[in-house]
Formats: C-alpha cells, sequence, structure tokens
C-alpha cells in the first residue's frame, strides 16, 4: 500500500467548516461538515475516494511540493491500494 500526503486546507464557512485538497480540488477533493472534526473525517473519505478512482483510470497522482515554507493547511495521510 502506498501512503500520500496532501495539504489541506479546513476553514469556518457561515454554520459549518469547509474542506479541501488545493493539489486535488478540480478532480472533486472538497467536501465540508457541521464541525471541523467532521470536515477532516469527510475530506480524508473523499480523498480516498478520488485517489482510488485516479488508480482505477491509470491516472498520475501529482506530488506535493517539496516543503519549505510555514503552511496553515492541515496534512492528512491517505492509504491506497492492497496491504
Amino acid at each position: 500500500m502506498k501512503t500520500y500526503q496532501f495539504r489541506v486546507v479546513i476553514a469556518p464557512d457561515e454554520d459549518r467548516w469547509i474542506a479541501y485538497c488545493p493539489l486535488l480540488e478540480a478532480k472533486g477533493a472538497a467536501t465540508w461538515g457541521y464541525t471541523r472534526e467532521e470536515a477532516i473525517k469527510n475530506i480524508r473519505e473523499v480523498l480516498k475516494m478520488t485517489l482510488e478512482s485516479m488508480s482505477r483510470h491509470g491516472e498520475s497522482v501529482p506530488e506535493e511540493p517539496e516543503k519549505g515554507a510555514i503552511v496553515l493547511e492541515e496534512t492528512v495521510a491517505i492509504g491506497v491500494g492492497a496491504t
């Protein structure tokens, strides 16, 4: 199984929290939750589904740029594939 790490943005938005992965947002990696914790749980599920779909369709997964800059986003790790 390969594990990927992606930056995700978690932000309050009126009565809920939004969550998205800037690197994979164009592939649909965005969601929300009523709490911050729910938004993080949901983005993990969405990222897993996105990566599994990309794998099934033979698409390559983009890599995050090298670290070095300070970011205020969360980082989540997603495992995909057989164990």
